[in-house]
C-alpha cells in the first residue's frame, strides 16, 4: 500500500480523534476573555520596537529587536517566536516563557530573547516541526536549522546546511520520518522561482530525486507524511517515500494558480489561495479542488491558531470566518476601514478560537474582534506602525495557580 493509500487511514482517524477528548488534553475555559497563555508579538515597520501583548490583561511590553520590521513565526511548541530579517541576514529568536505539558502550562521565566541567532544570504521561508525550526536562504540555495532545546546556549549558532548549489526563491517541509521535502532550481525557467522538489536528510543527503518539473513553485504546507507545494503546472504533492503527484487546478483558473497553501491541522485539510481567485480546499486523495470563497478582493487569507477555521479580510473591510470542517461561513461583518490596494504597509491579520487581532498600521493599534460577536472590538495601542505579528502560547487558562 503506497503512502497515498494509508493517508484515508490517517484522515478517519482525525476524525475519530477530533470527535473525542482524550483525559491529557489541555481543556480550553469557557471564559468570555483570551486564554491566559496567548500572547502576541507585533514587529514595527519602521524601527526596532517589539510589542509584546497579553491580551487577557492587556499588559503590553516593550522590547527592541536587532532590526526593524521582522518577520515573526511561531515555534510548533508555540513558546518561541522566530525573527526573520531578511534584508539584514539575520535570525534571532523570542522566549515567552511558556512550556506546554499535556494538561497544564508551566511559566519558565519572564519572556526574554533567545541566546541563539542565525546568518544566511536572504533568509526567508520558515517551517516548523517538533522542535525543530529550518529557515531557507534564497541568497544561496542554504538551510539554516536549530533545535528549541538549544534556544538560550549561549553563543550557540543555528546550523547551515548545504542542499543545492543554486539560489533561489525556495520553500522546505519536514516529515514526520526526518527528511526534508525541499525545492530545487534546474534552470529551466527564468525568474527565481524553482520549478522542482527533491527529497533530502537532515545533512542535505539525496534519498529521493524529484520526478515532476513544474513552471514555478512558490507557497507549501505538510501533514508530516505529505507535502502540498503550489505550482505554476498544477499542485506539487510528495509524498515522504518520494512519490509525486500533480492535481489539476479548476479549469476557469486560466494562468492564475495556488501562491499560498494553508494546513488546517486541527481539520487535517490543505488549503489553497490565490488572489486572483481566492481561497480553495485541495484533496489530495481525490485529486480535487472546491471553492470555499471565490473573491479577487482578499486582503489576508489566514489559518487560525488551532487550525479549524480560515480567516479572510476583504480590502472592504469586512472580515470572513470559515468553518474548516464543512467549509461553510460562520461569521462576517466589515472591522475596518477600507484599505487602498497600493498602501505600502497593510493590515495584517491573524487569530484564535475567541479572538480576531489585526494590526492597523495607520493607527499605531491592533484590534481584537470577538469571533463570536465581531462588534465587539478591543484596541491595543502600540504606536508606530505595527507591520507584523504572531500569535505564541496555547489555548488554554490553566496553569499552576
Amino acid at each position: 500500500m503506497n503512502i497515498l493509500k494509508k493517508l484515508s487511514l490517517a484522515v478517519l482517524a482525525i476524525s475519530i480523534l477530533s470527535s473525542c477528548q482524550k483525559n491529557d488534553e489541555v481543556v480550553p475555559t469557557t471564559d468570555a476573555k483570551e486564554f491566559k497563555f496567548i500572547n502576541l508579538l507585533v514587529s514595527d515597520a519602521n524601527t526596532n520596537q517589539l510589542s509584546l501583548i497579553t491580551p487577557q490583561t492587556g499588559l503590553i511590553r516593550n522590547y527592541d529587536a536587532k532590526f526593524a520590521k521582522s518577520a515573526l513565526y511561531a515555534t510548533s511548541s508555540g513558546r518561541f517566536a522566530v525573527l526573520v530579517h531578511r534584508a539584514d541576514n539575520f535570525v534571532e529568536t523570542f522566549d515567552t516563557g511558556f512550556e506546554t505539558h499535556s494538561d497544564h502550562v508551566d511559566i519558565k521565566g519572564t519572556p526574554k530573547f533567545g541566546a541563539i541567532t542565525g546568518s544566511g544570504i536572504l533568509p526567508t521561508h520558515f517551517k516548523s516541526h517538533g522542535s525543530e525550526i529550518a529557515i531557507f536562504n534564497d541568497g544561496d540555495g542554504t538551510l539554516l536549522t536549530a533545535n528549541e532545546n538549544d534556544f538560550h546556549i549561549s553563543g550557540m549558532k543555528m546550523t547551515s546546511v548545504q542542499v543545492g548549489n543554486d539560489a533561489h526563491h525556495g520553500a522546505m517541509a519536514k516529515f514526520d520520518n526526518g527528511s526534508y521535502a525541499i525545492t530545487e532550481k534546474d534552470g529551466s525557467i527564468a525568474g527565481t522561482l524553482p520549478e522542482r522538489v527533491k527529497i533530502i536528510n537532515t545533512d542535505g543527503t539525496l534519498i529521493a530525486p524529484s520526478t515532476i518539473q513544474t513552471k514555478g513553485i512558490h507557497g507549501n504546507a505538510t501533514n508530516g507524511k505529505f507535502a502540498v507545494f503550489g505550482s505554476a503546472s498544477g499542485i506539487l504533492v510528495v509524498g515522504s517515500d518520494g512519490e509525486q503527484k500533480l492535481i489539476n487546478h479548476p479549469e476557469n483558473f486560466e494562468t492564475a494558480w495556488f501562491g499560498t497553501i494553508l494546513e488546517g491541522k486541527k481539520v487535517g485539510k490543505f488549503i489553497g489561495y490565490t488572489a486572483a481567485k481566492g481561497a480553495y480546499f485541495i484533496d489530495i486523495l481525490a485529486d480535487k479542488v472546491t471553492p470555499i470563497i471565490e473573491n479577487t478582493d482578499i486582503m489576508q487569507c489566514k489559518v487560525d491558531y488551532e487550525g479549524a477555521n480560515l480567516l479572510v479580510l476583504l480590502y472592504s473591510g469586512e472580515l470572513h470566518i470559515f468553518d474548516l470542517v464543512s467549509g461553510t461561513l460562520k461569521n462576517k461583518a466589515i472591522v475596518i476601514n477600507q484599505t487602498d490596494k497600493t498602501a505600502t504597509q497593510k493590515p495584517q491579520l491573524v487569530g484564535t478560537q475567541k479572538y480576531i487581532y489585526i494590526a492597523s498600521p495607520n493607527t499605531g493599534e491592533i484590534m481584537q474582534i470577538q469571533t463570536s460577536n465581531l462588534s465587539n472590538i478591543t484596541k491595543f495601542k502600540v504606536g508606530g506602525t505595527p507591520t507584523n505579528l504572531v500569535i505564541l502560547g496555547t489555548e488554554t487558562s490553566k496553569g499552576h495557580d
